[in-house]
């Protein structure tokens, strides 16, 4: 008979604990716990139809005994095995290893075995728990089939073949195999069954016809909407500062700036407020989600505010919250994923789902980032409500980029294009594209005393540079040579340590200035020099409106996506012909000089020019406080994309019936272009209004754009339905030998060496840009407010 020392039953115990079989067995149990969670479940977040499954409503309660034995089996075991242990635990301690050097022997092994006690006391618990919620879940699962089950019907939903829901079938099919992609369906009802399918795609989604044994209590009379608050404009930017928030120094900036304002925001909201004259207006509920701030877009502008990175963006945002406050309109904004989510309503899960509730917003007012994250969240509650939408958008986008299907099949797709929106719903930050609407800025207004001072103070022979990066100086070293003959050069290039390489040591570099500071400067300077880029920035203007000449290159050939890197991939074709072509087109000499800086000639004799030239501080109107209130109000008083009709569509013969209502349109008396018809009728609701309408056939090569600059008036792609009419060709005297119907952004337009005309078949093609050899196109002409180019002189 073998004996059995007490050190061989020590080690045996120790063997029993501490040995990586035994771990291995408790990893096992974890294993096996979670396989048997995987097959139970498995029909809940699976099964493709109630035939198909193996769960019937019998088998799910059968199953729901079963689950719960096994798993209160699981439990106990478990438990007896902790006990196990706890007893090992209890005789180890009683033995004699608490002398000499193996008292520290026990101790250092128990500790994993205590471990493993704790962990194997967790997997009991958690099994347990899972216990109880298996429960709960298979519980509720009987509940829901019961009541499927009230009328007598049993979960054997059909699929309706119904004409006016024709893509009812193919959107079930779709949800068998993919309703557990997304966590979003589930928080709806949707469990995996036929009729959850169909319950979700009728009443949350409309791709299905309602179900008739579905409780639908016939709708009582809605009784009308209560009357909407009036917007009254505010006296104190206060809480809007609030509503700013903080955390970034984007934030800290837009704030500085609103503050700095701010006693001309509210002069300017006064004066707006007399010229309304009490005129009534609805208050919007408006959503302000700066998308470029989100963490998740990269927020790259925060960490170069301070850096001397571009402040553009940020400036136009200060503006427009400024604006819509002043305006009286309730705000919300926000500069996270986080808070849009939760203001829109979205519900859990990866945005495959509609919003939880109605909009509770009129307006949102985002960038193309948010516009991003507003469709990856929104589900189909993005295309029910983008037409609320407004872009900031400071280069624009044409319609031929706007259009997905165009921009695809005639190579205009970009990453920043396609999103079918009505292309005035971008806003832009010059009036550059006719196409878009025109939000802007604000610059700094000059009182008289401001502007005498200024005028005392200027120095004759002092130039700033315009750029605060010094890679803008690179390569500039020989006109810069030629302005430090007549010029002392000042720059305000950022840097950290030392002055930074690029700048010539002639030149005076004041580093990065705050705002306020920068303005003085200027206030004293006569020149104010651009090198070419940044392009269409706010600092000319506020140069210009302390009584600097803005001296900037010309551009030959004129800059655009086919030939220079910066704006390849935006979603224009725009051609730019200097660095500031608002300045360059709408103000000009003597406060901007345009020149070839490749000609040092010419580039010298504008300096000398320059320095002759006396000129005072100017502002254009649309640039102030009150033109910037008084367009946005217009823009929400009159713009409306949601319940715009669309014009009727083309006959399917290729001209038109005979039988056609009487033009609009009539010729001019000089018999050069049309005008509205004094004998027809107009729709006082229209904006702009009709009698603003002028029609004239551009030249070859020429845009619309182009065409109606050169009389005087701006491009207005509102009043492109009324020319898009074979009768326009003939009261035009263009003689058309046939006429067609097609997708062109440059249509209504004739080809009139092969006499042929071309209407537009798609509306949201009709576009004040573009132009080509072969047409000339006919183009709908406004006139406008002197100063404020975005409003017609009848339009406030």
């Amino acid at each position: 008979m073998l004996t059995v020392n007490a050190d061989g039953k020590i080690m045996v115990r120790r063997c029993l604990v501490t040995l990586r079989p035994f771990r291995i067995f408790v990893l096992g149990i974890g294993f096996f716990t979670l396989c048997f969670l995987m097959t139970s479940l498995g029909g809940q977040f699976s099964a493709k139809r109630l035939g198909d499954s193996p769960f019937t409503i019998r088998t799910e309660v059968m199953g729901a005994l079963e689950s719960r034995g096994v798993l209160r089996r699981m439990s106990d075991m478990l438990e007896l095995l902790m006990k196990r242990m706890d007893i090992l635990a209890r005789l180890e301690n009683s033995t004699d290893f608490h002398k000499g050097d193996e008292a520290r022997f026990p101790l250092d092994r128990f500790q994993p075995a205590a471990g493993l006690m704790e962990r194997i006391q967790a997997i009991a618990q958690n099994v347990s728990d899972i216990a109880i919620k298996v429960d709960q879940i298979l519980r509720n699962s009987l509940m829901s089939a019961k009541s499927k089950l009230g009328d007598g019907r049993r979960d054997q939903c059909e699929v309706p073949r119904d004409p006016k829901y024709p893509d009812c079938a193919g959107k079930v099919e779709w949800m068998r195999a993919r309703w557990t992609s997304d966590p979003c369906y589930a928080f709806f009802g949707v469990d995996g069954t036929e009729c959850s399918f169909l319950i979700y795609l009728s009443e949350v989604e409309w791709f299905c016809p309602p179900l008739p044994w579905r409780n639908q209590t016939a709708a009582a009379p809605s009784p009308p909407p209560p009357p909407r608050a009036q917007a009254a404009f505010r006296s104190d930017l206060a809480r809007l500062l609030e509503l700013v928030g903080t955390g970034k120094e984007s934030l800290s900036f837009m704030k500085k700036r609103i503050r700095h304002l701010a006693q001309q925001w509210l002069r300017a909201a006064r004066r707006l407020e007399q010229k309304l004259k009490g005129r009534q207006r609805d208050q919007k509920h408006i959503l302000v989600h700066i998308g470029f701030l989100t963490e998740e877009s990269g927020d790259v502008f925060s960490p170069r505010v301070l850096k001397g990175g571009p402040l553009g963006e940020m400036v136009q945002w200060a503006d427009i919250l400024a604006a819509l406050f002043l305006l009286g309109h309730s705000l919300r904004v926000t500069v996270s994923l986080k808070e849009l989510q939760s203001n829109l309503g979205v519900p859990p899960g990866r945005g495959n789902c509609p919003l939880t509730n109605p909009l509770p917003f009129d307006l949102i007012y985002t960038d193309y980032h948010g516009l991003q994250q507003m469709k990856q969240h929104m589900g189909l509650s993005f295309k029910k409500y983008r037409c609320r939408v407004r872009v900031i958008d400071t280069f624009g986008t044409e319609p031929a980029y706007n259009h997905e299907e165009y921009a695809t099949l005639r190579g205009f797709r970009t990453n920043w294009g396609y999103w079918n929106l009505h292309p005035s719903q971008f806003m832009t930050m010059f009036p550059h594209t006719p196409d878009n609407s025109f939000m802007g800025f604000v610059s700094e207004e000059l009182n008289k005393t401001e502007r005498q001072l200024i005028k005392s103070n200027k120095v004759g022979s002092m130039a700033v540079v315009y750029g605060k990066e010094a890679s803008i100086w690179k390569g500039k070293e020989r006109f810069l040579a030629i302005l430090n003959k007549y010029m002392e050069i000042h720059g305000t290039v950022y840097y950290e340590t030392q002055r930074p390489p690029e700048v010539p040591a002639f030149v005076k570099n004041h580093g990065l200035l705050p705002q306020h500071e920068f303005q003085q400067l200027l206030r004293k300077a006569k020149l104010f020099i651009g090198f070419g880029f940044p392009y269409e920035g706010p600092a000319p203007l506020e140069a210009i409106a302390n009584g600097c000449v803005f001296l900037q290159a010309r551009f030959n050939p004129p800059h655009s996506s086919l030939n220079h890197e910066f704006f390849r991939g935006k979603p224009t074709s725009r051609e730019v012909s200097s660095q500031h072509p608002y300045a360059e087109d709408f103000i000009g000499k003597p406060h901007v000089w345009t020149v070839d800086y490749n000609n040092s000639e010419e580039f010298e004799a504008a300096i000398k020019a320059i320095m002759r030239t006396q000129v005072d501080p100017y502002l254009p109107y649309e640039y102030t406080c009150e033109g910037m209130l008084e367009r946005i109000h217009a823009y929400i008083q009159h713009q409306d994309f949601c319940t715009t009709t669309s014009p009727p569509p083309p006959p399917r013969t290729k001209s038109p019936a005979m039988q056609s209502p009487p033009s609009v349109l009539a010729l001019s008396p000089n018999a050069t272009h049309l005008v509205w018809s004094p004998s027809a009728r107009q729709d006082p609701r229209a904006w702009p209004p009709v009698d603003s309408l002028q029609v004239w056939v551009s030249e070859t090569r020429h845009a619309c754009t182009e065409t109606c600059r050169r009389r005087g008036l701006v491009c207005e792609p509102t009043f492109f339905r009324f020319l898009n009419k074979k009768e326009v060709f003939l009261q035009l005297s263009i003689t058309c030998d046939s006429t067609e119907y097609e997708m062109n952004h440059l249509y209504p337009a004739v080809a009139e060496n092969v006499h042929e005309c071309y209407l537009q078949k798609e509306p949201l093609l009709f576009s004040c840009a573009g132009h080509n050899s072969k047409y000339r196109r006919l183009c709908p002409c406004r006139d406008y407010r002197e100063g404020q180019v975005a409003l017609c002189r009848d339009c406030v």
